[in-house]
């Protein structure tokens, strides 16, 4: 067994990625196959993930689009009460942060509105392969009097604090165990994408062949506390791999801890952000969650001082 403290990271890199390299580095972390990334694997995992319709991985990348459009054109869109769209209007243009997947979806439902024609054919104009299976060639709700453009991350950045707030996706992969990623989830705005026991089979060389546990925050190393946590996960760990023998890894996995290590990605706007930290770094909250987002918490403020 491998015991490893608790850690997360800001996926900064994955910001000035082309769409599909975030959404392959995300996709795979189900899976933990991020050995299998190359110059030329993005594409192809994307469009197998979105011939399976494994939706969630085509969350994990979102645009922020300026449209000139009319009044009326704006309140038609408005009136489609689209889900998870982050929408303002600005003098001289909208602004519309959306996921692949929310554009998806919305054009499935509402492709014949103008506007909603219009960004997904802009889309579809530098990404046609995110829109496979979904785009109809533009055969209806087109409009020559909508103009888009792709904000870039810079512009971004540089809005006012309330629309920063609003507009601005973070990307952060947790290195934690199960217990605490049970609570994050709960935080439905988010977007997640979580290494998977189903699929995992930690009895293979990519693993070392054995189960990674993280480091309780409970118990000081060589206390009777920890002699027990210790002894607890490696019978766990033995009777898990005896299952493997002749089990699924869905079936084994029935009998591995909260303490089991797992990896996931949390992705959603500063808002949201906010609104994590104030409720998972107070004194309230569970000691593990509170051990890596307050070290988060400090490092959002001192780069968007602004909005936390």
């Amino acid at each position: 067994m491998r015991i490893v403290a608790p850690s997360y990271s800001i996926q900064d890199d994955l910001d000035h990625a082309s769409l599909v390299v975030r959404l392959e580095a995300c996709g795979r972390i189900c899976y933990k196959s991020e050995g299998l990334i190359s110059e030329s694997s993005a594409l192809p995992f994307v469009k197998k993930i979105a011939d399976h319709g494994h939706n969630s991985v085509m969350e994990m990348a979102v645009v922020t689009l300026g449209i000139k459009c009319s009044e009326a054109q704006f309140d038609s869109l408005l009136a489609l009460e689209p889900k998870y769209l982050f929408i303002d209007r600005l003098e001289a243009e909208v602004l519309v942060t959306a996921s692949i997947r929310s554009l998806r979806e919305l054009y499935q439902r509402a492709g014949e509105n103008s506007v909603v024609h219009a960004m997904v054919a802009f889309m579809v104009d530098g990404h046609p392969y995110l829109f496979e299976g979904v785009w109809d060639g533009g055969k209806s709700g087109a409009s020559n009097d909508i103009d888009v453009r792709k904000l870039g991350l810079d512009e971004v950045d540089a809005l006012s604090s309330e629309l920063l707030a609003k507009h601005r996706f973070m990307g952060v992969k947790f290195i934690v165990n199960r217990a605490v990623t049970h609570e994050i989830v709960r935080h439905r705005p988010c977007s997640f994408l979580q290494e998977s026991q189903r699929y995992c089979r930690y009895s293979q060389d990519k693993f070392d062949n054995q189960v990674t546990f993280i480091k309780p925050m409970f118990y000081e190393e060589g206390t009777d506390e920890f002699a027990l946590w210790k002894k607890a996960m490696e019978d766990t760990e033995e009777i898990y791999l005896k299952l493997l023998e002749t089990s699924t890894p869905q079936a084994a996995r029935t009998v591995l801890p909260n303490s089991c290590k797992t990896e996931i990605i949390v992705y959603c706007n500063l808002a949201e952000w906010r609104h994590v930290f104030r409720l998972r770094t107070t004194p309230a909250a569970e000691p593990s969650m509170r051990e890596v987002m307050i070290p988060l918490a400090v490092e959002m403020k001192e780069r968007y001082p602004a909005v936390f």
